[in-house]
């Protein structure tokens, strides 16, 4: 479920990594609304409990299929955290709290029925089942299913567990009954300390899940692949911890975590993904088998299972909420992967002894001083660092070779501008004279001098693209942060110089595009980035045919396809050909050493056009480089599309 509806409703929100966090907040507070229910029905009796779930199996059923209403999708100025809270609640609440229920309940009427038998092992079982769900979904559902598909599949499967559900509450209630006079032992109370520490182990392993997703998915791209890989592991965990104690050797995982706590944190800054990656997902692993490993050595009589989930759920959920609402909202940068990996290694010393104790307060103060050395580095020479759900904007001058200020969206420079006089309203980065947005306007006004130009830009960054515009142009932008408009009226001139009657239009590109009338655009420019990639729905079959609703027959679409992890080229390629049009990539390689070229950035950026005339003048000609097919490439379509057949 949670990939599904997750993939559905990332392209209203512009394809930001927060979108996964905040239904990860959602996920984790309605599993704790279930654990906390499974614990109140569990006293109140067999019977009474029966009645109460069979009524909310049959109410669930009517808010099938778990498909999202397009009544959901956001106009532009709305909070988005609070818009995608409400819109999870209202198309996969209850069936995601009444599956949420399954796992102490099932384990409550396991144990009622069976109590020679201890059922802790069925939470592994269980989280082994959510481990192939969510393994097969990138791997066998995705590629085979478009999302309309798995709605409606995954509704009717639920409909068939609600079944099964109330025939064993039905089973179990029974038991109880014919049952009912055997002595009941009553169960010590438990310690508020224990309840404690193992809420502060499950928030921990919650902490580390959405902070090193966020750290990966912000440098390479928000999709569903890069989202089920940190959660897989995170699952193995409890399923290695909770079904045998010989799967948690504990001095292996502590010995393994003094080593990658500290590195991790040395590798906090570090934009090498193809070294942190690996690394982070390894270090994932360990520190939540660490956590989980620790939970399952002090879990409870099967008696007090119930209460045992539901503070498991409450760290889970109290994780979940530091990560994707607290931190954005009260911290100005990317601070959170620090902060968690500090907290861990505390948490691991105070789980030490002895000797051992004093490794661990070493392995403390390694990670304290790696991570404000990583914050120092990051602040350094920053001007302006500003947050919002979108992520991260800051601002630096650069003295040499010649003045010039950037703009940074997380770790990835997004344009920037020439300082002084002199530079004043120079385009540079990747908008450089012999870049594809430089050669297809210094072309179009070669071909017509006279011609006004009417242009659109799906994303802001600094404004840049407005320096080549001319008197009577038209140039819209689409930006989805209103941090990074903001900032680009204040730190950057390029909104204030250009000679184009210019329109900022706040919200996602591509729904505001689908609610305005046909603008007839000379040039349609995709330059939206999130991470170090367009997001996957701005380069889908949808997106490609309201591209050209809004374009001139002879106009031209430049996608942006700059960046370090994913293969662009052959996918625009395939989306231009099923609409009749030529695309072509120009490869723009910096090599400036010195001057205003030094800030020149190489590029790749894709021109897709009908216009002949265009592509065979001289300008274009010379850089032009035909891109490859792909036939085992599928278009990709809303519903469709994988992000495993276009890594680089």
């Amino acid at each position: 479920m949670q990939p599904i509806i997750a993939k559905q409703i990332l392209p209203w929100f512009g394809g930001s990594a927060g979108v996964w966090t905040t239904c990860l907040v959602f996920f984790q507070s309605v599993l704790l609304a279930g654990y906390a229910y499974a614990d109140w029905t569990t006293r109140l009796g067999a019977r009474r409990q029966l009645f109460v779930h069979l009524a909310l199996l049959a109410v669930s059923l009517a808010c099938l299929p778990i498909i999202a209403a397009s009544g959901w999708k956001p106009q532009g100025d709305e909070q988005p955290i609070v818009r995608i809270l409400l819109l999870l609640g209202a198309t996969i609440g209850l069936p995601y709290f009444l599956l949420s229920t399954t796992t102490p309940l099932l384990q409550a009427w396991y144990w009622r029925r069976f109590e020679s038998t201890v059922p802790y092992r069925l939470f592994a079982l269980s989280n082994f089942a959510s481990l192939l769900a969510l393994l097969g979904f990138p791997l066998f559902f995705e590629p085979a299913f478009d999302l309309k598909q798995l709605g409606w599949g995954w509704s009717f499967l639920y409909a068939g567990f609600a079944l099964i559900c109330a025939c064993v509450a039905l089973m179990s209630a029974t038991t109880e009954a014919m049952n009912g006079s055997a002595p009941q032992t009553t169960p010590a109370p438990l310690a508020l300390g224990e309840q404690l520490r193992w809420l502060a182990l499950s928030a921990m392993g919650s902490v580390m899940l959405l902070a090193v997703t966020n750290h990966i998915t912000q440098n390479i791209s928000s999709v569903p692949f890069l989202w089920v890989l940190p959660l897989a592991l995170y699952l193995v965990t409890f399923i290695l911890a909770f079904d045998h104690p010989r799967w948690y050797v504990r001095p292996l995982f502590i010995a393994a975590l003094v080593v990658l706590v500290p590195v991790m944190a040395y590798y906090v800054p570090s934009l090498r993904l193809r070294i942190a990656a690996p690394l982070y997902l390894v270090g994932l692993f360990v520190a939540c088998m660490f956590c989980h490993g620790e939970l399952a050595r002090s879990k409870p009589d099967p008696s007090q299972l119930t209460r045992f989930y539901l503070m498991i759920s409450v760290g889970g959920a109290l994780g979940a909420a530091l990560v994707a609402v607290v931190a954005p909202l009260t911290l100005p940068g990317y601070y959170e992967l620090g902060i968690a990996l500090v907290v861990l290694a505390i948490a691991l010393a105070t789980r030490l002894e002895r000797h051992a104790l004093w490794g661990g307060v070493a392995v403390v103060a390694a990670t304290a001083v790696f991570v404000v050395r990583g914050a120092y580095d990051y602040t350094k020479g920053m001007r302006v660092m500003e947050r919002d759900f979108y992520g991260v904007v800051r601002t630096a001058d650069h003295p040499d070779p010649v003045p010039y200020r950037s703009m940074y969206h997380g770790g990835i420079m997004h344009g920037g501008q020439l300082l002084g006089d002199s530079f004043r309203n120079t385009p540079a980065d990747y908008f450089s004279p012999g870049s594809g947005y430089g050669r297809v306007f210094t072309s179009l006004r070669e071909i017509d001098p006279r011609r006004n130009l009417s242009v659109g830009v799906l994303g802001l960054g600094a404004g840049v693209l407005a320096a080549w515009m001319k008197p009577g142009d038209r140039l819209v932008f689409y930006e989805i942060s209103p941090r990074v408009v903001d900032i680009a009226r204040r730190e950057f001139t390029f909104l204030a110089d250009t000679a184009a009657r210019t329109e900022v239009v706040l919200g996602d590109g591509r729904l505001s595009l689908e609610r305005e009338p046909p603008r007839g655009y000379d040039v349609l420019g995709i330059d939206a980035f999130s991470g170090d990639s367009i997001p996957m729905h701005l380069v889908t079959r949808e997106a490609m045919a309201l591209y050209l609703k809004h374009l001139n027959p002879d106009g031209v679409i430049i996608f942006q396809a700059t960046n370090r992890y994913i293969d662009l080229l052959p996918l625009v390629k395939r989306l231009a050909d099923e609409f009749g049009m030529a695309a072509v990539n120009i490869a723009d390689l910096a090599e400036g050493i010195d001057g205003p070229e030094y800030w020149y950035s190489s590029t790749d950026q894709v021109i897709v056009t009908r216009n002949r005339k265009l592509l065979d003048w001289p300008r274009i000609e010379e850089a032009a480089d035909e891109i490859d097919e792909r036939a085992d490439l599928p278009t990709f379509t809303d519903s469709h599309h994988n992000l495993l057949r276009i890594l680089k």
